[in-house]
């Protein structure tokens, strides 16, 4: 074919926008028959095309193979392509990658395979690319994660370990920490489990790769649910290199209470030198754990180590403001905000509107720290400087509070109803916005009939039914809060609320304690630690006569929660064995915590106690 030939086909390649790849390998069969041409001969070393293989291999292939015929052949499989017919296209190509042995032509092969939604096909290419050159780390990858994508876990494992074993020293330690993404969509977790640590056998016991080979197996174990065999990896890698964060940060997804274990190689870890990053996730950990004095501390480690980490005040701030330290909290949410409107200077767009969302939580908090010091002024101005639309419900929440506190209580419900619904979970937001004010302002028979009337003939919702059932209580109607509790734990048995809620009500009532201490205790196992249900679980122990264990359960609950309520059955409990010192101390605390809580106020009459 003549030059004119080569350059009509160039043009309708790049028209059709083919692949880069397969424009490069007829791109220097262009200079090939372009030397021919001018010499007569065959080049054997020709410059090679651009976008050559990543792998390495074939950096000069022999294009003395890209003869007419084999030109026209890739010509026309490109064509069939083109038309529609995809697996002639790749037949024709395939065929041709085998005759030249060149790397990018399998690419193309499997490439055209793939968008043909052939993975068969695909695999049967570049198994053949991986056998014509063995030592194609590109052939090698495209083969396991063919068998992968077809959920042929089991086939993968020797194209895993060349992989492994084919990565260069340097590199391999990255490569093995990017398995478990490679597994991600496998649908078998625990065969992938097992495949990859037959594949990393090597690798786990060599010094320089055993930690993040160990991490690794960690993560492919915690997809498999396998719970003790994360906790033996995490265990591993943290031996062969203890300063290593991977280790750590996997215990680190174990600390649910169900495996206190997982604290240890956090503990560990955080005994070196952790980075403020670990040390934050670690305060997060906590504070789902409830453990809010021990994530303080870590908090408080932050702000002290990195004073500008606005993140951190914000999450301290947030803790202080629950613990009702509202001096303390209130500095820490202005910290974060003015290191949030200075670093937005130099921030551009998408930044400064991810940042948006943690300047409307501390401004929120600071609103609702200025409506407990009943300066409403002060609170509209903060909940006047957020400009985030996701967080204009929780803003216009909390100026029905501020109104509702004013005695406008129906004007506050106006409000959150005028509120637009642009998002498809909107409308719910502003009904559990409303329930929730007319439950803080005890109006509970308009909270009852407004949940009785949105949840008619509507999908079920768990949540709404649960606060329909603590209006119900509120009403005394319990027979209906005992009706919707039990229908909510029949349809979610893992509903933790639903449990607690109804075995407290039978202790309240001082009936059917053992019934009661079963359902808090199924409460508890959802989620262990937990020192409301905790609380819950003393008071059964209190009205059974238990006292030592009451009292026991309560003190862990309320070191744990410094909470009213808790406060509240605490020093009853405390007042009845004879404590009446420590009785009044810890009522006297829940009095500072919240003086206007229901069940603090009510205990201190029925004893006749005056702080």
């Amino acid at each position: 074919m003549d030059y004119y030939g080569f350059m009509i086909l160039d043009t309708f390649l790049r028209r059709i926008r083919h692949s880069a790849l397969t424009l490069g390998c007829l791109s220097a069969g262009l200079m090939g028959a372009q030397a021919m041409a001018q010499t007569g001969t065959t080049p054997r070393n020709p410059a090679p095309a651009s976008g050559a293989s990543i792998s390495g291999e074939a950096a000069a292939p022999d294009y003395s193979a890209l003869d007419a015929d084999l030109f026209n052949q890739i010509l026309l499989g490109e064509l069939s392509v083109y038309g529609g017919e995809s697996a002639e296209g790749f037949a024709l190509l395939l065929d041709g990658a085998r005759k030249s042995n060149d790397s990018k032509l399998y690419e193309r092969a499997v490439q055209v395979a793939l968008q043909g939604r052939s993975p068969d096909a695909a695999l049967t290419a570049s198994r053949a690319w991986a056998k014509a050159l063995p030592g194609s780390r590109e052939a090698n990858r495209y083969v396991l994660q063919i068998l992968v994508g077809l959920n042929r876990i089991a086939e993968s494992i020797d194209a895993l370990k060349s992989e492994i074993n084919n990565t260069p020293a340097r590199e391999r330690n990255t490569m093995i920490s990017a398995i478990p993404r490679i597994y991600a969509r496998a649908t078998d977790k625990k065969l992938a489990s097992t495949v990859v640590e037959q594949a990393l056998t090597e690798s786990l016991a060599n010094p320089a790769y055993g930690s993040t080979a160990w991490t690794t197996l960690g993560r492919v174990r915690l997809e498999a649910g396998d719970t003790q065999g994360v906790l033996d990896a995490a265990r591993r890698a943290q031996a062969l290199d203890a300063n290593a964060e991977a280790p750590a940060g996997l215990a680190l997804q174990l600390m649910d209470g169900k495996t206190p274990a997982a604290e240890e190689i956090v503990r560990k870890h955080l005994a070196g030198k952790p980075s403020l990053e670990f040390r934050m996730g670690y305060a997060r950990a906590l504070i789902d754990a409830q453990r809010l004095p021990e994530a303080t501390q870590q908090l408080q480690a932050v702000t002290n180590a990195k004073a500008d980490h606005p993140q951190a005040w914000l999450v301290l701030g947030s803790l202080e403001l629950q613990d009702r330290k509202l001096d303390l909290a209130e500095k820490s949410l202005k910290r974060h905000v003015d290191l949030n409107l200075a670093a937005n200077a130099s921030r551009n767009e998408a930044a400064r509107a991810e940042n948006s969302r943690g300047l409307a939580q501390a401004y929120l908090q600071l609103a609702q720290i200025a409506e407990q010091r009943k300066d409403f002024a002060q609170a509209e101005s903060w909940l006047a400087k957020i400009d985030s639309a996701q967080d204009l419900i929780n803003a216009q929440s909390r100026r029905a509070q501020i109104l509702a506190k004013q005695g406008k209580i129906e004007e506050g419900r106006k409000l959150l109803r005028s509120l637009p619904e642009k998002a498809p979970g909107d409308g719910r937001m502003k009904l559990l916005a409303e329930v929730q004010l007319l439950r803080d302002n005890k109006q509970y028979q308009a909270g009852y009939d407004l949940l009785t009337e949105k949840t008619r003939g509507a999908p079920v919702d768990h949540e709404l039914n649960y606060d329909r059932a603590m209006m119900a209580e509120k009403l005394g109607r319990l027979d209906e809060m005992e009706r919707l509790l039990r229908q909510i734990i029949a349809a979610k048995p893992d509903y933790q609320h639903a449990y607690n809620a109804l075995g407290y009500s039978f202790a309240e009532r001082n009936i059917r304690l053992p019934e009661a201490r079963v359902l808090i205790q199924k409460a508890l196992e959802f989620a262990p630690g937990d020192p409301f249900i905790t609380d819950s679980l003393g008071w059964v122990e209190f009205r059974a006569g238990n006292l030592a264990e009451a009292e026991r359960l309560l003190e862990t609950a309320f070191k744990a929660r410094p909470d009213a309520e808790i406060a509240a059955h605490l020093g009853e409990v405390l007042w009845v064995r004879g404590k009446r010192d420590r009785a009044l101390a810890i009522w006297r605390e829940g009095a500072s915590l919240n003086a206007d809580n229901e069940t603090l106020q009510e205990t201190l009459k029925r004893l006749r106690v005056k702080l």
